[in-house]
């Protein structure tokens, strides 16, 4: 192939320049200045380095308290455990006597395999060609922070003014667990004083052009197997090994999986309405310089399960058929079950928030969302579990809710994304809802 010629490359190089100011010129028209900052302070989030196992939680609460400073908000920060920053901040009601509005998001996120991203996931990049901001922690779920923040930030320059408090925390550790975040703030003196009425928390992007919300989420279980027996030469072909019992544990539990993901996939249920289990490790042989002795059958065996639970499902139901089905104890095999948060809130009802006229935050929220030009799907149970079990079990009513329609579910995935038109488009949707959330006027009942 020939190279073009110093003067024909010139040309082209210039007309690539003034085409791409053009294009520069075009995109930048298509936000306000304000939206253009907007954008920017999500960036800037997202750079903040607040992925598992080193969150930095240092740097994202100065950033976000910065923000809450700049917006008027009164700040204060808590620690239940070292190094692990908890933020509340507090836009006061004309009658803060009244349940308060609390806007829930957490700090840290999984981590990322740089080498499977397109771009370097801590970067924030913004493709100047679909709008696309790729990070860590796009969608999950550094964008409701800052969508509060902005949301607030607009309604005040607005001249509103909420007649119930409205609060944001912003909490550490929801990605392992919660232990030294919201359940602790859920305990604390700090939370009773907020006397909370109603909770918005993370939900899912939507692929479609309906916002998602949830009503609940499933509880988290944890399954461990352990099977023993006799060890031999890995030639021998005899019974009660323990991983031929291990095999046959999987094996009916793979079962069972098949039967609840065939109701997934005819449509008979939704994912979040099944119980999933799913196989997370196998330990098992013994270790050799090289890796593992090929000529000896262990004497034992240990697999573990991720286990999740709607909240409709009675949790002894699924003891007796492992007890029955899965590791019947005549087999030498034994189990754990560990149970990884509540299943009944604090009056021992289900944890579930109703999503019909007899909760009366729900036509509320629901006219919001409406009166911003979008469309609700129907209410649904979360798949995984957030932060939100931890209110419901203080009977307080919680919606899941990120307002991302059009946008591929990408949590915990590779090259994680969010548009810039979708974020800014969500802080008008939380517009809406702070201020009519903030206004209703129930009784202090509530």
């Amino acid at each position: 192939m020939s190279l073009p010629s110093s003067s024909s490359s010139s040309s082209h190089l210039t007309r690539s320049f003034l085409l791409s100011l053009l294009f520069t010129s075009i995109v930048a028209s298509a936000f306000s200045d304000n939206e253009e900052a907007q954008i920017h302070h999500f960036q800037q989030y997202l750079r903040i380095r607040t992925a598992h196992p080193d969150p930095d939680y240092t740097a994202a609460a100065s950033f976000l308290l910065s923000l809450a400073h700049f917006i008027g908000l009164q700040t204060l920060t808590l620690q239940f455990a070292p190094n692990k920053p908890l933020l509340l901040l507090t836009w006061p009601g004309s009658d803060p006597s009244l349940p308060s509005i609390l806007l829930n998001s957490h700090i840290d996120s999984v981590p990322a395999e740089p080498d499977k991203w397109i771009h370097p996931p801590f970067s924030a990049t913004r493709d100047p060609d679909t709008g696309r901001i790729y990070a860590r922690g796009a969608q999950d779920d550094k964008c409701i922070a800052i969508q509060y923040l902005e949301a607030i930030r607009s309604l005040k320059r607005s001249g509103f003014s909420p007649l119930r408090s409205v609060h944001i925390s912003l909490v550490p550790d929801e990605e392992i667990g919660g232990a030294d975040g919201f359940e602790k703030l859920a305990q604390s003196e700090e939370f009773r004083k907020l006397n909370v009425g109603l909770v918005l928390d993370e939900g899912q992007a939507s692929p479609s052009d309906e916002f998602r919300v949830f009503y609940a989420d499933r509880s988290p279980w944890r399954l461990f197997v352990k099977a023993t027996g006799s060890p031999g030469h890995g030639s021998r072909m005899y019974d009660g090994t323990a991983i031929e019992k291990l095999m046959v544990c999987a094996e009916a539990i793979a079962r069972f999986r098949d039967s609840q993901f065939d109701m997934v996939k005819a449509g008979i249920s939704p994912a979040s309405e099944v119980i999933s289990i799913n196989p997370v490790y196998m330990k098992s042989g013994t270790p050799s310089p090289s890796g593992f002795v090929m000529n000896v059958q262990p004497s034992e065996a240990e697999m573990g399960f991720d286990l999740r639970l709607p909240p409709t499902v009675d949790p002894e139901q699924l003891k007796e058929r492992i007890n029955k089905e899965w590791v019947p104890s005549f087999k030498n095999m034994s189990y754990t079950l560990l149970q990884k948060g509540p299943i009944k809130d604090c009056n021992g009802k289900l944890l579930i928030t109703l999503t019909n006229e007899s909760n009366p935050w729900w036509p509320v929220f629901e006219k919001a969302v409406i009166s911003s030009g979008k469309k609700l799907a129907k209410p649904e149970i979360l798949s995984s579990t957030t932060d939100a079990r931890f209110m419901r079990e203080m009977g307080i009513p919680t919606f899941g809710f990120s307002p991302m329609a059009n946008t591929p579910i990408l949590l915990h995935d590779h090259n994680e994304f969010l548009k810039d038109e979708v974020f800014v488009k969500g802080i008008k949707v939380y517009e809406s809802i702070i201020s009519a959330l903030s206004s209703f006027n129930l009784a202090s009942s509530v």
